[in-house]
């Protein structure tokens, strides 16, 4: 999972207190409401969302950001493996 995330890690950090970049710092994703890192610029739909990061909505999520939540700003289209989605979410789930 850490090898396919390294797409990932052009716009996201994932070490605890490392400031966001393009989007924000994924440390401690798994179980997380979205939109609450802080000083982080949510879009709209996000903050709106009521989305909590478990690993059924983080699937959804890296294999269609924009189709899961349309008007958010994250402009990744996408993973289509499934098996590589699956690897990326046990990754997300270590960043604790």
């Amino acid at each position: 999972g850490k090898t396919v995330f390294a797409r990932c890690a052009i716009c996201h950090k994932v070490v605890a207190g490392q400031p966001s970049l393009v989007g924000p710092n994924l440390f401690g994703i798994a179980g997380r409401k979205a939109a609450t890192v802080p000083g982080f610029a949510y879009s709209g739909p996000m903050k709106d969302s009521g989305i909590t990061w478990t690993d059924d909505k983080l699937a959804e999520w890296v294999s269609g950001p924009a189709k899961m939540l349309p008007g958010t700003k994250m402009a990744f289209p996408g993973i289509t493996s499934k098996g590589q989605v699956r690897d990326v979410v046990a990754y997300l789930d270590t960043l604790k």
